[in-house]
């Protein structure tokens, strides 16, 4: 996979270095001479040039890439880069970087933004998913389909503990994609069965993340199946 990252500041440079481990192609472009630090990461492409010009995003062989992610500290600057991505190129998955957490209702589908990644925000729910059992809490917005990656650790007063994942009636628009339980990560399949402190990770549409947590968190009178 070929993935170009626009800023290559310490942020860029680690999604690449980590790209890069992976397997994956990666381009890095930055237009400060002093962000231009190949040693740094010696296996990547480096550009030096400006990624909201058209003609530095021709020299980077945009349409070539299969994600282009925008990691600078300038929320302008990435809006812009994912724009152009995704209008004038054609780039399957644009990843943009929220430096403000007011600026994230911008980056959106029609900004060309496929996924948003807000640092503060990530940083809070992260801090959230440490300490909180029986509370949803939201790890990540995807624009497509207004969609949400997020978690739930099963408290055991869960009316759903002790019930198999195949007899739950999710909400609509929702999906179960793994548990995790203890050291372990499951792909859950329908005869699985929830265990008090899994730690439950959904991608589910934001207008059912009520819905889907009082299933899970509230104790109702007799259990699903």
């Amino acid at each position: 996979m070929r993935v170009a990252i626009a800023g290559a500041g310490a942020v860029g440079r680690s999604i690449a270095s980590e790209l890069l481990e992976n397997g994956h192609e990666v381009l890095l472009i930055d237009k400060a001479p002093t962000a231009i630090s190949v040693e740094r990461v010696p296996q990547a492409e480096w550009l030096l040039a400006d990624a909201c010009e058209i003609t530095s995003l021709d020299e980077a062989a945009l349409q070539r890439c299969n994600v282009v992610i925008a990691a600078t500290g300038d929320d302008k600057v990435n809006l812009v880069v994912s724009l152009l991505a995704k209008t004038e190129y054609g780039v399957p998955r644009v990843v943009a970087r929220v430096n403000n957490p007011k600026n994230e209702w911008l980056f959106n589908e029609a900004w060309g933004v496929d996924v948003a990644v807000s640092t503060p925000r990530l940083m809070s729910a992260l801090v959230e998913e440490a300490v909180s059992v029986g509370d949803l809490v939201r790890l990540l917005r995807f624009s497509h389909g207004d969609a949400n990656l997020v978690e739930l650790t099963l408290p055991p007063e869960a009316a759903l503990v002790g019930t198999r994942v195949g007899d739950v009636e999710w909400p609509e628009d929702t999906t179960l994609v793994t548990i995790i339980r203890g050291t372990r990560v499951l792909t859950p399949n329908k005869d699985d069965v929830l265990e008090a402190g899994d730690e439950l990770l959904f991608v589910a549409a934001q207008a059912r993340e009520e819905q889907l947590e009082q299933l899970l968190s509230v104790q109702r009178q007799g259990a699903t199946g």
